[in-house]
C-alpha cells in the first residue's frame, strides 16, 4: 500500500504499518527509560509516486515551524521536503560541523529506524545548513538561524526517478506514553495535504524598492583593496560579496519564489530552509560534496560570463569563459585546493584535466566535476567541514583571506556561501553552497552575491558581475 496525499484529512497508514510505527516507538521509548535520555523512533512507507514533495510542505506548515524543502529537478526529479522538529542538533564556533556531526551520530546509535533505502534521502534524515563563518549569523536578520543547525523532521518526502517514500519520526522520551507519541505522527500525517505553490503578483499596486545595502561604490572600493592585497603576495584570491536588499509592499511568498526558482533552473540545487521568522531561497549551481558509500564527488565551480539570447554570441561568450586567463586562473585555485583536501582522505582522486562550460538560465560558469574514493568512512557532514569553505567562495589560502573578507565585505554573511543540504542514517548525504540566494524576512528580502578577486581582477568588472548573479532573484523579488 501506498500512501496517497491530497486533501487534510485522508492521508492513513495501512493497519500493518499502524502496527510497525507503534511498536518502533514501544521500542524506543523502552530504550529510552533504560538509557535515561529519548531515544528515536522512525517509519519510513511508500507514498504515491505522484507526490510533489515541496507543494506538500509548503502547503502543511505550521506557524512558527520549520520546514525544508532541497530539490535539483534535473536529477531524475530528485526532491526532499520536510516538515517539523523532532529534534535539533546544532553547534557554533570553529568545531560546528564537528559538533554537529557527532550529535547526529549519537542520535543514530541508539535510534528505532529503517535502514535507508528508497531515493537520496529516504528514511531517518537530518536537513539543514551551516553559516559560511564560524562566528556568523549572529546578524538581527540571520536571527533564527543557528551558526550550524540540522533538524530532524516529524514527517520527510523523498523523491526521485518516479519513487517517493514518507518518513515519520519523533524524539521519544523516557516519561512519554508511547501510544501518545505514535497518535501524534499519525495526525502529522492526516493533516497533510497539498496544493498549488502559488504566483507571483506579475503587477504588484506597489512596485518592490531595490537597494544596495552599502553603496556600489564601495563594492569597487573593496575590490580594488583586495586586488592590492593580492599583488603585494598576502594571498592569491580572494571572494568578494554584496548584500541588496528588496522591498516590497506586501511580504515575499516563499512557496511562490521556490516554484519559480524550480522552473527556471532545473540544473541547479533549488532550495527553502524555512524557520518561525525567515525564509532561505536558492538556486545553487555548485555542489560542495555528496556522499554515496565510499565514494565522494563535488564540483570546482569558480569564473563565469552572462549568456545571450543569440546562439552565436552565447557560444562566444562560452570561448572567451574557457580561454580566460583571470578566469582559469580562479578556477584552477579551487581545484588544487579542494583535491589536496581530499587526497588526504582518499584512495584515489580524479578530476578532468580541463574545465567545461555550465550553462545556467542566466549565466554560464566554468566546471571541474571531481570524484574520490574514501579511504576510511568519512560522513558527509564531516566531509563538509573539511571542504568548507572552498576558494569559490572564501579565497586562497583561507587563513589570510577569513580576515580580510569581513573587513572588506563590511557584511554577516549568515548561511550565504554556507553549505546546505542534508545526511542520512548511513552518513550519506549531500550539501550543495547556499549561492543565488535571498533571506526572505517579511517584506524585505536580502539578495548575495559574490565574485572571485584575483590579480587581474577590475573593480567595475567585478560588480558588473555580481549584477549578472543577482539577477537570477531580483526579477522574481522584485517583479
Amino acid at each position: 500500500m501506498t500512501v496517497a496525499i491530497a486533501q487534510p484529512g485522508q492521508a492513513r497508514l495501512a493497519p500493518s504499518e499502524r502496527d510497525e510505527l507503534a511498536g518502533r516507538v514501544g521500542l524506543a521509548g523502552e530504550r529510552a527509560r533504560r538509557l535515561g535520555r529519548p531515544v528515536l523512533a522512525a517509519l519510513t512507507v511508500s507514498a504515491d509516486p505522484g507526490t510533489d514533495p515541496s507543494a506538500v510542505a509548503f502547503a502543511s506548515r505550521r506557524p512558527g515551524e520549520a520546514w525544508f524543502c532541497f530539490e535539483q529537478p534535473e536529477d531524475q526529479g530528485s526532491a526532499l521536503a520536510t516538515l517539523g522538529a523532532a529534534h535539533v542538533v546544532s553547534g557554533r564556533g570553529e568545531d560546528r560541523f564537528a559538533e554537529v556531526a557527532n550529535a547526529w551520530r549519537r542520535l543514530l546509535a541508539d535510534a528505532v529506524t529503517d535502514p535507508p533505502s528508497g531515493p537520496r534521502g529516504a528514511g531517518l534524515v537530518a536537513v539543514g545548513g551551516f553559516a559560511f563563518a564560524a562566528d556568523g549569523a549572529l546578524a538581527e536578520h540571520w536571527s533564527t538561524f543557528d551558526p550550524a543547525a540540522l533538524t530532524v523532521p516529524e514527517a520527510a518526502l523523498a523523491r526521485r526517478a518516479g519513487a517517493v517514500r514518507l518518513t515519520l519520526a519523533a524524539l521519544v522520551a523516557p516519561d512519554d506514553t508511547p501510544a501518545d507519541v505514535a497518535a501524534r505522527l499519525e495526525d502529522r500525517l492526516e493533516r497533510l495535504g497539498t496544493a498549488p505553490l502559488g504566483l507571483l503578483d506579475p503587477a504588484p499596486a506597489v512596485p518592490a524598492r531595490v537597494s544596495s545595502a552599502m553603496p556600489p561604490e564601495h563594492y569597487v572600493s573593496a575590490v580594488a583593496r583586495g586586488v592590492e592585497r593580492i599583488r603585494a603576495g598576502e594571498l592569491e584570491k580572494i571572494v568578494l560579496a554584496r548584500e541588496v536588499l528588496v522591498r516590497t509592499s506586501e511580504p515575499h511568498d516563499p512557496a511562490a519564489i521556490f516554484g519559480v526558482l524550480r522552473d527556471a533552473f532545473p540544473g541547479c540545487y533549488v532550495f527553502c530552509a524555512g524557520t518561525s521568522e525567515g525564509a532561505l531561497v536558492a538556486a545553487s549551481p555548485e555542489l560542495l560534496v555528496r556522499r554515496e558509500g565510499q565514494r565522494a564527488s563535488t564540483v570546482a565551480l569558480a569564473g563565469s560570463t552572462r549568456r545571450s539570447a543569440d546562439p552565436a554570441v552565447d557560444d562566444h561568450l562560452g570561448e572567451q569563459l574557457l580561454h580566460s586567463a583571470k578566469d582559469r586562473e580562479e578556477q584552477a585555485i579551487v581545484v588544487r585546493r579542494i583535491e589536496r583536501t581530499l587526497r588526504a582522505l582518499a584512495l584515489w582522486v580524479t578530476a578532468p584535466s580541463e574545465p567545461v562550460l555550465v550553462r545556467m538560465a542566466n549565466i554560464q560558469h566554468l566546471a571541474t566535476p571531481i570524484r574520490a574514493q574514501l579511504a576510511e568512512p568519512i560522513g558527509a557532514v564531516d566531509l563538509a567541514g573539511l571542504l568548507h569553505p572552498t576558494p569559490a567562495v572564501a579565497g586562497e589560502p583561507f587563513a589570510a583571506a577569513r580576515r580580510l573578507i569581513p573587513a572588506l565585505e563590511g557584511l554577516d554573511r549568515g548561511w550565504y556561501a554556507g553549505p546546505v543540504g542534508w545526511v542520512d542514517a548511513a552518513q550519506d548525504g549531500e550539501f550543495c553552497v547556499a549561492l543565488r540566494c535571498a533571506l526572505l524576512r517579511g517584506a524585505v528580502a536580502h539578495c548575495y552575491a559574490g565574485v572571485g578577486v584575483v590579480r587581474d581582477s577590475d573593480p567595475a568588472a567585478e560588480l558588473a558581475e555580481t549584477e549578472v548573479k543577482l539577477a537570477a532573484l531580483l526579477p522574481v523579488l522584485a517583479g
